[in-house]
């Protein structure tokens, strides 16, 4: 009976935190802060006990894992490399100067609080909330369907997923010094810093090479779905070993999907599906499971009130825009609009609560009052932060809208023709408006056309009208985007 009442309770938060994600999305709302209330509703006076902070953070783990991993695949290497530098400088300057920042400032406000907190302990509370979070900026962008001028989109993404090992690093050092009663010994701070990092970039390529070779040479074709399990094995080892290895496992897990995502893999298409339906899965449970956990009572009383107000409130509007634009100084190429707006986007969410739950399980005392505080903070970002992404990027006019595909086509890897999406223009109609008077390059064909909400195959004589939407197929994509910009067409959609 146990079992059958634990399976109900799972299904029903979960139908319920899906038909939460819709209202969020209507209302514009980030649908991971709805996930998040829909399991502190459901917690409320321990209607649903559970207080494993154990669990908690081995699932904010897997989750974390996966979501990198899946965000590292979905990125392309094409659009990072432009803004590797600035999203790097951000990911490890950035966190470093905003828990110096928010530190300093929580260790003198602290006593104004009736709240008396060394200054160790101040910079941990702020360690745990110096690095934006990937799970809320992948899905907010991503799902907002908004285009962001100056490469900022490819920027946030990478610095979302690459500055949470440097984070980790400052709540492990300074977990340390509270458990054991050392001092802070900057020396060693940055030796474990380099460590980390070069261990698991290292191990992260590694392993993402070897994880490539694998998928490419083992024959499971006759069952391909297991492709997919493989997948999710080589993730975990990824990230597993290169923790054992003593590097850092979140980088190295979103280095192996960054390269898994940008090499040629069979079955990319269903990979990538199954990789995006299992990470929404995870920051559901994730984001309930958070609020399960949290004691209402705690997150309202006055001592944790007023001091997470206050820190939202100054990461926000202080301590995020400083370490932006120090980070941001040598790079000229960012507009003082597109620098607002990297600052603004500064999303807290799941990561800083599973790092204040790190505390909470190695026992830093006063860990509880410090996890109360980070999650009253994560909402406060969320809810000012994550429902003005998108009215912030129109407001400083940095958003366009992406154009949606009218051909949803699935083209299987093996095949090495490119699939083009293109809309007629009264220039391609000037020489004449049948196909046949549209002159494409060789080896290439229209085999597809789109009006007013009907698809049909076309013929030579077909008649082209303005606004159609066009399926074409080229064994030569380059040449094909040469030819229809000299027709004045801009935006080719590839499939």
């Amino acid at each position: 009976m146990l079992n059958e009442n634990f399976l109900l309770v799972g299904a029903l938060l979960l139908f319920v935190a899906v038909l939460a994600g819709k209202a969020a999305y209507r209302l514009g709302a980030p649908a991971l802060l709805l996930f998040l209330g829909v399991g502190m509703l459901f917690g409320y006076n321990d209607f649903i006990q559970f207080n494993s902070a154990e669990f908690a953070e081995f699932i904010g783990m897997i989750a974390l894992c996966i979501i990198l991993y899946s965000g590292g695949m979905d990125t392309q290497f094409s659009e990072i490399r432009p803004v590797m530098a600035p999203g790097v400088v951000m990911a490890t300057l950035g966190v470093i100067l905003t828990a110096l920042i928010v530190g300093g400032f929580t260790y003198f406000v602290a006593p104004l609080l009736g709240v008396e907190l060394t200054l160790p302990f101040a910079l941990l509370l702020a360690a745990t909330m110096s690095s934006t979070d990937s799970a809320s900026v992948f899905s907010i962008l991503r799902t907002k369907k908004q285009g962001l001028q100056e490469n900022l989109r490819p920027l946030l993404e990478l610095e979302s997923g690459s500055n949470d090992p440097m984070a980790y690093i400052l709540v492990v050092v300074l977990t340390g010094i509270l458990t054991d009663g050392g001092s802070l010994e900057i020396g060693n701070a940055i030796l474990t810093f380099l460590v980390q990092m070069i261990i698991g970039a290292g191990l992260g390529y590694g392993f993402g090479r070897i994880t490539v070779w694998i998928l490419n040479h083992i024959n499971i074709r006759s069952n391909a779905s297991l492709y997919s399990v493989l997948l999710l094995a080589c993730a975990f080892f990824t990230y597993s070993l290169t923790t054992l290895a003593y590097g850092n496992g979140y980088l190295a897990i979103y280095i192996a999907g960054l390269v898994v995502g940008n090499l040629r893999i069979p079955h990319r298409n269903m990979l990538r599906t199954f990789f995006d339906s299992f990470t929404w899965l995870l920051q559901i449970i994730m984001f309930l499971v958070l609020g399960l956990i949290v004691n209402l009572h705690d997150l309202l009383s006055h001592d944790v009130l007023f001091m997470g107000l206050g820190i939202g409130i100054f990461m926000i509007l202080v301590a995020r825009p400083i370490a932006t634009l120090i980070s941001m100084s040598p790079f000229r190429t960012f507009s003082a609009k597109a620098r607002i707006y990297v600052s603004w986007v500064g999303l807290r969410g799941a990561v800083p609560i599973i790092f204040a739950l790190y505390t909470v399980t190695h026992g830093v005392e006063g860990a509880e009052y410090l996890f109360n505080v980070v999650f009253l903070v994560t909402i406060i970002s969320l809810v000012i932060q994550g429902t003005t992404v998108s009215g912030m990027a129109n407001w400083l006019n940095l958003s366009f809208k992406e154009k949606e595909r009218t051909f949803k086509l699935t083209v299987p890897d093996h095949i090495r023709s490119e699939f083009s999406e293109i809309e007629v223009n009264g220039a391609m109609l000037r020489k004449g408006n049948t196909l046949r008077d549209i002159r494409l390059p060789g080896h290439t064909l229209v085999v597809m056309i789109h009006r007013s909400g009907n698809y049909f195959v076309p013929k030579g004589d077909t008649e082209l009208q303005k606004g159609d939407k066009l399926l074409v197929v080229s064994d030569n994509n380059d040449e094909l985007i040469s030819k229809v910009e000299e027709m004045g067409i801009e935006n080719i959609i590839k499939m």
